[in-house]
């Protein structure tokens, strides 16, 4: 959490000085270029701050870039005041497209994040799939799936119980959802329990055991995280059924 706060206030301050170090690299040239190629420049800087940071952080360095092209490009120089009925058409479109570029390299990056999180969620639920078909015990399955709750949900540790259903602990639902204290916790708001979060193993219809999920302080795992946690926490069931068919049938 901390992580992406932080990320979040250097986007911020890049979005108010990039675009003046890039008026202040430019108004050398000033006479030489004309005000068409400065704004198309500084709309490059606004793409740059909205490729590392968020929809906030790129608004800003879209107002920022028109700003500071009004203030050193346009007549009367250092007064943000614009004469030229040409220059006030091209401080707006610098605006706009600013604004506009900005929320699209945005969506691009977060289709992009949301890509590679897909690909590495699929292939965590491939090799336990593989796994479950090969283990010659379910507690292998287990205990890889132990480790892989630890990653996909950021846990500070997480440990299974076979056959027990001691206490009220907060629970991770098959739909993703935690219920804590009869109601559904607000897991984006609010992060997930600070206490233990169970997570139910079943295989055929049979209750096995649970996983139990510490949190790391303030996590915050997407809905699709959860989901994932659910369905590799269905394919140690599936572990554990099949073993038990298996000694049933020999």
């Amino acid at each position: 959490m901390s992580h992406f706060l932080s990320r979040d206030r250097v986007a911020v301050g890049t979005a108010v000085m990039l675009p003046l170090a890039v008026a202040a690299i430019l108004l050398p040239f000033r006479v030489d270029w004309s005000n068409t190629n400065v704004a198309l420049v500084l709309v490059v800087a606004v793409v740059a701050v909205a490729a590392i940071g968020n929809r906030v952080a790129g608004a800003l360095a879209a107002v920022s870039a028109f700003a500071w092209f009004d203030f050193f490009f346009t007549l009367p120089y250092y007064r943000f005041t614009i004469r030229s009925s040409a220059d006030v058409t091209t401080a707006v479109l610098l605006l706009l497209v600013g604004l506009v570029v900005s929320q699209l390299a945005v969506r691009a990056r977060r289709l992009q994040v949301i890509t590679i999180t897909d690909a590495r969620y699929l292939a965590q639920i491939h090799e336990t799939a593989a796994l479950t078909q090969s283990a010659r015990t379910p507690d292998a399955v287990a205990a890889r799936v132990r480790e892989q709750l630890i990653e996909v949900l950021d846990l500070q540790e997480c440990r299974f119980e076979y056959g027990t259903l001691l206490g009220h602990p907060p629970r991770l639902e098959p739909d993703g959802t935690v219920m804590a204290s009869h109601r559904s916790w607000d897991v984006e708001q609010s992060g997930l329990p600070a206490e233990e979060i169970e997570l139910r193993v079943f295989g055929n219809g049979q209750f096995y055991g649970r996983f139990m999920l510490r949190p790391k302080p303030e996590s915050r795992p997407s809905l699709q995280a959860r989901l994932v946690a659910v369905t590799l926490a269905d394919q140690a069931g599936r572990a554990f059924g099949t073993s038990q068919a298996a000694r049933r049938g020999g």
